[in-house]
This record gives structure tokens, C-alpha cells and sequence, in this order.
């Protein structure tokens, strides 16, 4: 028996891709190399199969045919995953601190908070993830095995090694196995290895043991699936051993962190650096100038909350949720709403090649004579040996067949020589045209052994030594543009020969070639150049051949100034490969663990990178990507492994897809910008007035409502509009930029809160505090007309500043925001200056204001707005930003 054990893809594995260095590869090698009776007898097995009871003992033995799926969380588990975030953990501190003094209402206002963003998250989250388990899986659930000398259908999960499967076309290859017998059998390997057109397998035992398992002529892989044939194979290696299995492990790994949560992290820790100074210092000021330590701990309370970007949570999942809602309707399934902004960070697109840059499918693009030429008798004679030929057709012949629909009405089939592996091609003999024809479509060598001569036009010429080479110069250009080439002959019998054998394919003329390729996409060349223009590079990653892959590369406009292959990135170093990885826009004959290779170097390199894919092979790469993108026509593994996966594979789907992501992020970023700055403005101003005013400048209740008014001011800005520079070129986490934009603009505020104090404090009389001849009850009422005059100010400066940070542009004149958050800023304005006239007012200790406060305010609020225009313009002019 092959060993079982599992097979641990480590990174000196990696860096050979998938060579025999494991024992269990080299154990499979051998046993496909083995004389089938030795390597029954050692599986412990027999050509008519197992028995039932054979079957159960190896089934307890070996467990059940599967490969590992992600380990999904449960409810419970998932929400305190959630709960462990930094930020969502700042703010549950802050939540619990409050509960522990007493602030009743910062609690419940801050939990609630907590729980709608992290339910809101969670739920949107468990019904992505629903709506990919409920896409296609697998046609194929079930297989035929001989049991007991029969042929019985069994579920896959039920498969063990030693059994006999019955395979045909459109069968799932439900293990790896070892051929037996096969008949014109051919395997679609795409999923696993790139390749888009079916390999050919036979039962022969290779006559040398290959470098991989998957060189082996008469081994097929579970994952893939038949083409065209019939055969009967050996199982050899079920559920985790196969190589699916192995890859599919790789999925139980922790997942790497993204862009998006490293920017999330990194803005979190900011914040909270920033707000236990700010706490901190205005404890101390409060409670040594004012002497009452309690009041200074519920004001420095007060200060954290008011520091603290409660809404950030929500904030992020409303705008991701939205991107997500807007992505469904062009047909993106958003499994992890994160994923929607590293969609709009990616700056490095890597893709497979084929279903993506390709049609998928194998068409007739040409039909040549031997010198080049159109030839429309090529095209005949290749129908015409499709269109007569009995057995299974393959894709071959149903791409001829496809490309012209002849009259062969007046042909009939005399006879046939089916297609062999030894031979490699197959014949028809038709009547045509008064004559008995063998028309002969195979391999361009075996074709060419056939040949003692070749026809031009309608002229007939001997194949000489001499002209040998010059006959091969055409077969090898078209090999060259990316073709595969098959050869057509012919030979007239007369029409009293009615029985032919393998012995009449001999001098026959060599008429031309036909030549099949996987086309571009229409859609191909459009996609890329928007990508192109929209700062994405885009790098092809694929299992496939060199040729093949830069004549379709060439076809829809991608440069190609160096191809690297597996086998060259096999021997480069971690450095040369960092290097490498940057140079070059094609990499072929990649195994799945140098595609993961490739985009790990790619994000050690600094990019945030995509990887498109929907095979087996895929799956390493889409995990380790910072977004992994499949389709739901790929594979299990691969969707599982995906963050997004698209209803129709297309590149333009996901350009649109990436633009929707900047514009998404934009919209968090406006938030991240405004809060932070103006919060930090705020709280700049609170340790200033702390020290400057003898009393406290605003109460806790106080700023925690003007902060939540702030918040509500800016729940448009999930639906605001996004300028097109914005978005131009991909949009990335920059939190020291974050962090200078609050230091240089939040400070603006507080100029104007500051002069707001000297208005109170001078023009209003608020000074008069100080004045020994004053009662209790008026000291009180002018510090509840300060408090109530810097809480107006405070509320309409920072909503105004909503609409100075939301653009680059001059607001309103030359960058609209949407409706909803016009009227969202317009309301809390309006709210505020109502509030001190309000039944509202005693609860918040707010007192009615001169009418001439409101005439500064307006002067205050012009000259506020033009300053924070002028500073944020000259900010990004001086440290740039998106």
C-alpha cells in the first residue's frame, strides 16, 4: 500500500513545486510504475474489485473519502471573534469603565454601538457566506466501483483504496488512481494544472519514473473529471492524501492579515495612544485646578469617548455592506465584507489564464496547406473525418465541426481505424467524389510518417530528405503563436477496395494543417487597459505552456517583457525571487505552491494583491492573496479559499468591482479623517480650556451628546458621492498621513473654539464668575451660558467640516455631496442651534443664547470654513494622500 499519512507542503517542497521529495509522491510514482499484478497484490486488491466487506474494513481504516474544508465558526464563537477586534475592545473598556462610575448613558450608548455594528457585520457576513454554499457543487457526487464482481454506484465519500472504478465521459475522477485499461481517454486537468486542453491517458506503465506524480501517463487525480473515453482504474490514494486533499489543508491555516487589517490595527492603536495622553493629561489638569478628583475622572471619561471614533465600527460595515449590496447586483457574491476594500487597495492583479484572458473552450482557427495558405480543402477533408468518424467525439472534433457546417450529402463511410494511442490518429474512408478517401487526422509526426508525398495547390510533389525540414518550417510557427497543430492526408483508393486496415495508412499525401487554440475573450483587451489606467498591474500565473500563454497575452494587448517559468523560479533565492516577481508579467508551468510563492513575494514587496482563480491548483494562492477572487463554476476548495466569488468570470466584473472598492474605502476614509481630526481638535481644546477656565468647560453629558450628534451628521456618508481623483489609482491604509491630517487640520477647530472662549468669557461676561459678590445660582448660569455657547459653536464647526473634508475640491461649488448627507449635516445643525431652546435643554444643561451669539457664530463659521479649505488644500498639496 502507498503510505497515508499526510503529505505537508513545507517551503522547501514549495521551492521544487511538487516533486517526488515527499515518500508518499515517490510511493504513488512507484506504484503506477509496478506490473498491475504487483501493484494489485500490494494494494490488496484484484481486477474484479473489492468485496463489500473489503470495502468497510479499508473504509474504517482510511476514513472517508473527503478533503478539508474551511473550519467554519460557530454563531457564538464567530461574535467573539468579532468582540476581540482592538477597536471594538477600546470601546467595550470605555463602555465598562462608565458602567463601574456610574455614567449610566455612556454605557448603554456606547454598548449599543458595539452590538449594532458587530451584529450588523456578523449577519451580513453568515449571509454571504450562505449564498456561496448554496452555489453549484459538484455535478458528480456519486461514482461506480466493482464490488463483489459488480458494478455498483457508490458515493464518493464511500471510495478506499483497492477499489476499481468504472470511468467515463463526464465522470468526476473520484480519487488518484492507476489506469487499468483505457479507451481513447482523455482528462480535463484544468482545474488542477492549467492546462485548458484534455491530456491524453493511457494504461501503459511509463517506461522511467518522472520527476512528478503528475508526469505519470497512466495516473488521473481526484478533482479533475473525463473528457471523452472510457477506462477502469486502480485507486490508490483517497480523501486527505490525494494531491486536492494536500492543497485543500492549506485552507485550515490561519489566514494571513490583509491590507485592510493592518489598517484597521494600525488606526486603532493610534487612537488609542492618542486618547490615553489626552485622558491622562485632562485628569490631571481637571482634577489639580478644580480640585475634585470624581469629576475629574467622569470628565476625562467623557474626553476618551468624545476621542474615540465610536462609529468607526459601523461606519465600516455600513460602507462595506453597501459596497457589498452594490456588488450583488453585478452578479459578486462578497463572502468577507473586508475584502471589499482590499478590492479597491489591490495594486497587482494576478490571474490564471485560461476563463479569464480566454474563451475556455477549443475552437478551429486555422486551416493551412503545408505552406501556409488558407485552404479550403484542409477545412473538407478535417470535416469530413469528424463528421464520419463513429466513436466518442472530443473536443477536437467538435470544434471543426462547430467552425463550418458542410453538405456531405453525397459522401458516405465506407469504413473506419478508430483512434489509438499507439498510432495517434484515426481514419475514415469515405466515398468522395467517385472514390474510395482515407482521410487520415492526427499528430503532426505520426501524419508525417504516413507521407511519401505532399500536394500545393493542385500539385503533387515526393517527399525528398532534402525537403524535410522546409515541410515542418509552418508546423512549427503555428507551434510557436501558441497552436496546437494537427496534421491531415490522404490517399484515393478505387472504389472495388471496401476493407481497409491499419497497413493502408502508408504513402499518403500530406494535405495541410489544422490549428486549435483557446481564444481571447472580446472582453480581454477592454478590461485590461481600464485596469491599466486604473494603476492595476496585472501578472499572469498559470499552469500552462510558455507559447500558449504569450500568444494569448499578445492577442489582448498584455505586455510581455519577460516570461519566467517553474522551474526557473524553483532555483532562485527568497531575495532573487522578490526581484523577480516585480519583472516579469508571465509566469507558466506553475505548481500551486509556486503560485502561492509568487503572490506571497508580491505583498512582501509591499503591494496589495489579487489573485483570480477557480481550480484546485488555485486554492494556495486565493488563501494567500490579500482578496482571492473565484467564480461559481470553480472548484469547492477554490471558492472556499475566495473572499468574493463572481457569477461570470470576467475581468471587466472586476474592474468594476475594484472601482467599487476605492469608492467604498474613499467613503471610510472621509469618516477616518473627519473624526479623528475634529475629535482631536476637540480635545485639544478641552485641555486648554481645562486650564484656562475655572470651571468645567463643557459638561460629560455634553460632549457625549454633541459627539453622537457629530456621528449622526455623518451616517450619509456610506451614499455620498466620491470624486473620480479619488479613485483614479488604488486606494490604501496611510495612517501616518491620517495621523499628520489630524495634527495640522483638527488644531483649525480649535482656534475658533478658543476664540469662542474669549467671546464667552469677555464679550458675553462669563468673567464675571470670578466676582466675589456673585451667588451660587448666577455663577451657575454663566457657566452654563459658556458651556451651552462652545457646545453650539463646537457641534456646527465639526459638522461644517463634514463637507470641507469629504473632497479636495471646493465644496459645493465644485464637488456636491449626495442628498443623504446634506440633509443628514443640515438636520444636526438645525438640531443644535434648536437644542437650547429646547424641552431637551435642562436635561443637557443647555440655557437660551443672545441673539447676537448667533451673528459671531456666523462670522466664525465663514472664516472657519475658508481657513480648514485652504489648510486641507495646502496639506494635500504638501504630503499628497488619497
Amino acid at each position: 500500500m502507498p503510505p497515508q499519512g499526510k503529505a505537508p507542503v513545507s517551503r522547501r517542497n514549495a521551492a521544487v513545486g511538487w516533486r517526488a521529495a515527499n515518500q508518499e509522491d515517490k510511493e504513488f510514482i512507484r506504484f503506477c510504475s509496478l506490473p498491475l499484478e504487483q501493484a494489485l497484490r500490494e494494494v490488496g486488491s484484484r481486477l474484479s474489485g473489492l468485496t463489500a466487506e473489503e470495502a468497510e474494513e479499508k473504509l474504517a481504516h482510511f476514513g472517508p473519502n473527503e478533503v478539508s474544508q474551511l473550519k467554519k465558526l460557530k454563531p457564538l464563537q464567530d461574535l467573539v471573534k468579532r468582540l476581540k477586534s482592538p477597536l471594538v475592545l477600546q470601546l467595550l473598556v470605555i463602555a465598562a469603565v462608565s458602567a463601574a462610575i456610574g455614567e449610566a448613558k455612556s454605557t448603554v450608548i456606547v454598548s449599543a454601538m458595539v452590538l449594532l455594528s458587530v451584529g450588523l457585520s456578523f449577519v451580513l457576513d453568515r449571509r454571504s457566506s450562505q449564498a456561496v454554499e448554496r452555489l453549484g457543487k459538484r455535478v458528480q457526487s456519486r461514482t461506480l466501483v466493482l464490488r463483489d464482481g459488480q458494478e455498483t454506484e457508490v458515493r464518493i465519500a464511500e471510495v478506499v483504496p483497492g477499489d476499481i472504478v468504472v470511468l467515463h465521459a463526464g465522470s468526476l475522477i473520484p480519487a488518484d488512481v492507476r489506469l487499468i485499461t483505457a479507451k481513447d481517454f482523455f482528462v480535463s486537468e484544468s482545474a488542477l494544472t492549467g492546462e485548458s486542453l484534455p491530456v491524453e491517458k493511457t494504461a501503459a506503465v511509463p517506461p522511467s519514473a518522472p520527476a512528478t506524480s503528475l508526469e505519470l501517463p497512466n495516473a488521473c487525480f481526484f478533482g479533475t473529471w473525463v473528457e471523452s473515453g472510457t477506462a477502469q482504474a486502480l485507486v490508490l490514494r483517497t480523501g486527505q492524501r490525494t494531491l486536492f486533499g494536500a492543497l485543500s489543508q492549506r485552507l485550515a491555516e490561519e489566514r494571513p492579515e490583509t491590507d485592510f487589517d493592518r489598517g484597521v490595527r494600525d488606526f486603532t492603536f493610534l487612537m488609542m495612544r492618542m486618547m490615553l495622553v489626552m485622558v491622562a493629561l485632562v485628569f490631571l489638569i481637571v482634577g489639580l485646578t478644580k480640585k475634585n478628583w470624581v469629576e475629574a475622572l467622569l470628565f476625562g471619561l467623557s474626553v476618551s469617548v468624545g476621542l474615540t471614533p465610536e462609529m468607526l465600527p459601523m461606519m465600516l460595515t455600513v460602507n462595506l455592506a453597501k459596497g457589498a449590496l452594490s456588488m450583488a447586483k453585478k452578479k459578486v457574491i462578497v463572502k468577507r465584507l473586508p475584502a471589499i476594500q482590499n478590492f479597491g487597495a489591490v495594486d497587482v492583479l494576478c490571474t490564471d489564464k485560461t476563463g479569464t484572458l480566454t474563451q475556455d473552450r477549443v475552437v478551429l482557427e486555422k486551416h493551412v496547406d503545408i505552406l501556409g495558405n488558407p485552404s479550403e480543402e484542409v477545412l473538407n477533408y478535417a470535416y469530413l473525418n469528424s463528421f464520419f468518424q463513429t466513436g466518442l467525439r472530443n473536443l477536437i472534433d467538435r470544434a471543426i465541426l462547430e467552425y463550418a457546417d458542410l453538405d456531405t450529402s453525397e459522401c458516405r463511410l465506407v469504413d473506419e481505424l478508430p483512434f489509438d494511442f499507439q498510432r495517434r490518429r484515426m481514419s475514415v474512408v469515405v466515398e468522395y467524389e467517385g472514390d474510395h478517401v482515407l482521410i487520415c487526422k492526427g499528430a503532426v509526426e505520426e501524419i508525417f510518417s504516413c507521407c511519401s508525398r505532399y500536394q500545393i495547390e493542385d500539385e503533387i510533389y515526393p517527399i525528398v530528405p532534402a525537403i524535410r525540414a522546409d515541410l515542418f518550417e509552418e508546423v512549427e510557427k503555428l507551434n510557436r503563436d501558441g497552436f496546437r497543430v494537427l496534421g491531415i492526408a490522404y490517399r484515393e483508393f478505387g472504389r472495388e477496395k471496401t476493407t481497409f486496415t491499419v497497413e493502408d495508412e502508408s504513402d499518403l499525401i500530406l494535405l495541410g494543417y489544422i490549428a486549435f487554440f483557446d481564444p481571447p475573450k472580446e472582453s480581454a483587451d477592454e478590461a485590461l487597459k481600464l485596469l491599466q489606467k486604473a494603476g492595476v498591474q496585472v501578472k499572469v500565473l498559470t499552469g500552462d505552456n510558455a507559447l500558449v500563454t504569450e500568444k494569448v497575452c499578445r492577442d489582448v494587448g498584455l505586455s510581455v517583457e519577460r516570461v519566467v517559468t517553474g522551474a526557473q523560479l524553483a532555483s532562485l533565492s527568497p531575495e532573487e525571487l522578490e526581484n523577480v516577481v516585480e519583472e516579469a508579467q508571465v509566469f507558466v508551468k506553475l505548481t500551486p505552491t509556486q503560485k502561492e510563492e509568487v503572490v506571497a513575494a508580491l505583498r512582501r514587496n509591499g503591494h496589495v494583491v489579487g489573485f483570480l482563480g477557480d481550480g484546485i491548483n488555485d486554492a494556495p494562492a486565493l488563501r494567500a492573496a490579500d482578496v482571492g477572487i473565484s467564480v461559481d463554476s470553480g472548484v469547492d476548495v477554490a471558492k472556499e479559499a475566495a473572499d468574493i466569488v463572481l457569477l461570470e468570470k470576467s475581468l471587466l466584473v472586476l474592474e468594476e468591482g475594484i472601482m467599487e472598492g476605492r469608492r467604498v474605502f474613499a467613503n471610510i476614509i472621509k469618516y477616518i479623517r473627519m473624526g479623528s481630526s475634529s475629535n482631536f481638535g476637540n480635545m485639544f481644546s478641552v485641555l486648554g480650556a481645562s486650564y484656562l477656565v475655572p470651571f468645567l468647560p463643557m459638561k460629560p453629558v455634553q460632549i457625549l451628546a454633541n459627539n453622537l450628534l457629530y456621528d449622526f451628521s455623518q451616517t450619509g456618508i456610506p451614499t455620498d458621492r466620491v470624486d473620480e481623483e479619488q479613485v483614479a489609482k488604488p486606494l490604501r491604509w496611510h495612517v501616518e498621513n491620517i495621523k499628520r491630517f489630524m495634527l495640522f487640520v483638527g488644531p483649525v477647530s480649535s482656534l475658533f473654539d478658543y476664540a469662542t472662549f474669549a467671546l464667552m468669557w469677555f464679550f458675553f461676561g462669563c468673567r464675571e464668575f470670578l466676582s466675589p459678590q456673585l451667588d451660587e445660582g448666577s455663577r451657575q448660569s454663566l457657566v452654563s451660558l459658556f458651556q451651552t455657547g462652545w457646545f453650539v459653536e463646537s457641534l456646527l464647526t465639526q459638522t461644517l467640516i463634514v463637507h470641507i473634508i469629504r473632497t479636495k475640491k471646493v465644496p459645493f461649488f465644485q464637488s456636491r455631496p449626495s442628498s443623504s448627507m446634506l440633509l443628514a449635516t443640515l438636520s444636526v445643525m438645525v438640531l443644535g442651534v434648536w437644542l437650547p431652546y429646547s424641552p431637551f435643554s435642562q436635561t443637557l444643561g443647555l440655557v437660551p443664547l443672545p441673539l447676537s451669539y448667533w451673528l459671531w457664530v456666523a462670522v466664525f463659521l465663514l472664516a472657519y470654513g475658508v481657513l480648514a479649505h485652504l489648510v486641507k488644500s495646502w496639506f494635500f498639496a504638501k504630503f499628497g494622500g488619497e
